[in-house]
């Protein structure tokens, strides 16, 4: 079996703004921390980085952005869905013409499509654009679930390379692992089960607690790596009440919030979104504070 494409802690990153508009100094600022800090990929324009939210010349700006700074130290993983297919082709395109190194591409959210209309999606991507591609299925948020037997289907295809599961269900990573020949990367998109999930067949995790703590998320990932479960556990505990403070508002926002107490950026977030309530901001403060995050 080859070597996983895309593996270890990829960062799924937040488009900092400014008075309505991407803070593209901030957004160095924060890319640079996270190359520092050795994690292993970035994910520009996915849910963490608001890119439903953007129009098409944004979301296509900061993926551009990203791969001009990133330079080839990380890797660079685009986020490109949509529910409309001919849109999710277009910015997938676009991602492999500026320089990006894989695709993440989202169900089909609202649109509720069938399975069937699921895995037509995905495979017309597959065939236009000549890139690697990650599923992503989080069910929480799109309101539709990629069954286990879609996956499948999907991993023939020789340009789906691999999924982003968001779901939390361990016995998804056993399923996947045992009925899909040859070689597709099982990444987690859930950092509270991240442990579970590497100890069960996964491989990297996409984190939204990696923008805040990346070093740690790093060396959470590389104990479990290494097959040092006490040590990764360590991690793990000293980690669990920040991945679950950065959701106990509508997401970014806590960990917009959280960066900018780093002095990293701001809080502003693009509408529908809303800052972090005054309330669950001292949570934060304190899981950062037991996260050893200052």
């Amino acid at each position: 079996m080859n070597a996983p494409l895309f593996k270890g802690v990829i960062t799924a990153l937040i488009t900092p703004l400014r008075d309505g508009n991407v803070d593209e100094a901030a957004f160095a600022k924060l890319l640079e921390r996270q190359i520092a800090a050795g994690v292993h990929g970035v994910v520009p324009m996915g849910t963490t980085g608001e890119g439903a939210s953007m129009d098409l010349d944004e979301h296509k700006h900061v993926i551009e952005l990203c791969v001009r700074l990133a330079a080839g130290r990380v890797s660079v993983i685009a986020g490109t869905g949509s529910p409309y297919t001919k849109e999710a082709i277009d910015l997938t395109r676009h991602a492999k013409t500026v320089g990006a190194d894989g695709a993440l591409v989202v169900t089909p959210y609202y649109i509720r499509p069938s399975q069937a209309g699921m895995a037509a999606h995905f495979e017309a991507i597959a065939d236009a654009v000549q890139l690697p591609i990650l599923l992503y299925n989080v069910p929480g948020r799109t309101g539709v679930d990629l069954a286990n037997e879609t996956v499948a289907r999907l991993a023939a295809h020789p340009n789906i390379v691999g999924i982003k599961d968001a779901t939390g269900d361990m016995s998804r990573v056993s399923w996947m692992r045992t009925n899909i020949d040859g070689q597709f990367d099982l990444i987690s998109g859930d950092d509270l089960s991240y442990l579970g999930y590497h100890a069960t067949g996964g491989v990297g995790l996409i984190s939204v607690a990696s923008n805040v703590a990346p070093e740690a998320m790093v060396a959470l990932h590389n104990a479990a790596a290494a097959g040092d479960y006490a040590t990764a556990r360590t991690w793990q505990d000293r980690l669990i009440g920040l991945g679950k403070a950065l959701f106990l508002d509508n997401s970014p926002a806590p960990t917009k919030y959280a960066l900018a107490k780093l002095g990293l950026c701001n809080e502003e977030a693009r509408l529908p979104l809303s800052p972090t309530s005054d309330a669950v901001k001292p949570i934060i403060d304190r899981a950062m504070a037991e996260a050893g995050v200052t």
